[in-house]
């Protein structure tokens, strides 16, 4: 342990915090409130889309193409509120209220969805979109105001961050995968609701975590001075409330109707980050513009990456040969792999950050972004490969595809991620950083509509093939390719409007 750094004049609202492991106190106690936010949220990944189709659909597989749509619209409108609670955070209650409330609101959804019925199933999804939109944007905002702008540790510490949510997320499908497959179910016949069950119980150990850790902060996020009263408070639950029957139909028109609303959100942000921007005059505006450019790619990112939850899923449990001697590899399990990957390798990242910033060969935030693209675009260079000539009689890839698949993603997405989440704090008009947050959140639920739009192309109308997946991933390839080699082309230009920002 170290003191810390006096800060610049720029960041003296910053609190000298005891430093544990080279970085602020807090950051540790917003590492495990992740971690279990994120054990609830990854918990109930593995299982949406095949509970869809199994209890919907009768099991039948004509049911994944409205499965895939329905989970790409309901992770797009998680993201999407991000946009609101990052208002919320900012104008109304302070971003630890805000916290706390998404929480409470999260807890229910998942609750809600392990009862069987169509209805209450999308209320609870529609919940738990309210909730996050009060919880995910705002305690990686809090992280971001843990540094000082210029403190050569941020990048390392959101990617320490990071690690606390794949902790979570890797821990989530082993345990209800075992909970639904073995202790209240089979692998014939999961207890899928024992799945959203424990998925409740974590986001609310993830609640008492942060309610209690909260005074770590030392003020930081709290409601100003004129904004103590609770009752705004109550104010904004029943704004959340009645906003959870709109979101219930905005998962119901899903798909193509959801874009629309999503782009014209988007465009509204848009025009309010530009708007403040330009208010704080050229440099602030450049730096609006530049982050603004690198959502658009992050939107083409998670398109293609978030067919983890969907298309991978049938693909893991259709076209995946999962027996390993006399046993079979449970389909939650891959959803682990990634967060395996981002555990194993995130350290490694991380220094590297560090070890090429001190030699000033550090990437610029551009090329990371490029790099995170062209990785995701192996992995789908891979994925034709083994259509095209790993194919056995029986119509299975090998196992190991869809593990090393994971893996480059995995590489793809700690060049982009947490870098993202430090460029919006960077970035963004600093009256307004946690609406840029939603903004990076809202981009990426852009992406994962989207991904629901592709992945019921995959799967068509009855059910995924071999034929249908080539088809696809090949269509992925080229599309992240292309990405990739335009942000490189691209990554001067931008980095003359970040005036500096590394």
């Amino acid at each position: 342990m170290s003191s810390a750094a006096s800060p610049s004049p720029a960041d003296a609202a910053i609190p000298q915090f005891k430093q544990v492991m080279g970085h602020p106190s807090p950051l540790w106690m917003l590492f495990m409130s992740e971690f279990w936010e994120r054990f609830a949220f990854y918990g109930i990944r593995w299982a949406l889309v095949l509970y869809i189709v199994s209890q919907f659909h009768g099991g039948s597989s004509t049911g994944q193409a409205e499965a895939n749509l329905t989970y790409g619209s309901y992770l797009a409108l998680v993201y999407a509120g991000a946009i609101f609670g990052g208002y919320i955070a900012d104008k109304i209650i302070g971003y630890q209220r805000a916290i706390l409330t998404g929480a409470v609101f999260m807890a229910a959804g998942l609750f809600m969805i392990a009862l069987p019925d169509p209805t209450i199933f999308k209320m609870g999804l529609a919940t738990i979109v309210v909730g996050n939109g009060m919880f995910k944007p705002i305690i990686s905002t809090i992280v971001g105001k843990l540094y000082a702008t210029t403190d050569e540790r941020r990048d390392s510490g959101f990617t320490i961050f990071y690690m606390g949510i794949n902790s979570g997320a890797f821990m989530a499908p082993l345990v209800t995968g075992w909970l639904a497959q073995t202790v209240f179910g089979s692998d014939a016949m999961p207890a899928y609701r024992f799945v959203f069950i424990a998925s409740g119980f974590g986001m609310l150990v993830s609640l008492v975590w942060f309610y209690f850790g909260r005074r770590q902060l030392q003020g930081i996020g709290a409601p100003p001075a004129d904004s103590q009263s609770l009752m705004k408070v109550v104010y904004v639950a029943l704004g959340a409330i009645v906003t959870v029957p709109i979101v219930y139909f905005l998962l119901a028109v899903g798909g193509k109707n959801l874009q629309w609303v999503l782009s014209l959100m988007f465009v509204g942000l848009c025009v309010m980050l530009m708007v403040e921007g330009i208010r704080d005059g050229k440099v602030a505006r450049d730096k609006t513009i530049a982050m603004l450019i690198i959502f658009v790619f992050n939107v083409m990112f998670w398109m293609f990456f978030e067919q983890a939850g969907s298309s991978f899923t049938f693909l893991a449990d259709e076209i995946v040969n999962r027996k390993l001697g006399t046993f079979v590899f449970p389909t939650a399990w891959f959803q682990s792999v990634n967060s395996i990957a981002i555990i194993s390798l995130a350290p490694v990242v991380a220094m590297i950050w560090v070890w090429l910033a001190k030699r000033n060969v550090n990437p610029s935030i551009p090329r990371k972004f490029g790099l995170g693209l062209l990785f995701n675009g192996l992995a789908f260079l891979l994925l034709m490969f083994a259509l095209t000539k790993l194919v056995s009689v029986d119509n299975k890839i090998p196992f190991w595809t869809l593990v090393a698949v994971y893996f480059i993603q995995s590489v793809g997405e700690l060049c982009l991620s947490p870098i993202g989440l430090s460029m919006v704090t960077k970035l963004a008009p600093v009256r307004l950083v946690g609406l840029g947050m939603g903004g990076w959140f809202l981009s990426t639920g852009i992406g994962n509509n989207l991904s629901g739009i592709f992945a019921s192309a995959v799967s068509g109308e009855t059910g995924m093939t071999t034929t249908s997946a080539l088809s696809g991933y090949t269509f992925g390839w080229w599309a992240l390719f292309g990405a990739g080699a335009v942000l490189f082309l691209a990554a001067p230009q931008i980095n003359k409007l970040m005036h500096g920002v590394k």
